[in-house]
């Protein structure tokens, strides 16, 4: 499944992440990662020096996708200025009169 503006794809389906129940704010193109770090957690019972390696691979899709989504708000945003710029009309010194 191909998530309109992200050059990641879904790999993890609906019923995968429903099965995994993983919370509707997670289930972006990452949660195919936090399925089986969450059942590391699990297994380990959480130890925080336990599934380092699942863990770091999560975090690193994660901060990829918050910089992609970053970088294109900001093209937006140049986008709108320029456009903003380029409508703008500056204010005449001097009138124009009708016969010149």
């Amino acid at each position: 499944m191909e998530v309109e503006g992200s050059s990641k794809k879904m790999i993890a389906t609906q019923e995968e992440m429903v099965e995994a129940k993983v919370p509707l704010a997670y289930r972006d193109q990452c949660a195919h990662l936090l399925i089986p770090l969450n059942k590391c957690r699990h297994a380990e019972l959480y130890l925080p020096w336990k599934c380092e390696a699942e863990r770091h691979v999560y975090e690193k899709c994660a901060y990829e996708l918050v910089m992609e989504r970053m970088l294109k708000m900001q093209k937006i945003q140049e986008q709108e200025a320029k456009l903003k710029q380029s409508q703008k009309q500056p204010i005449p010194l001097i009138p124009k009169t009708a016969n010149a």
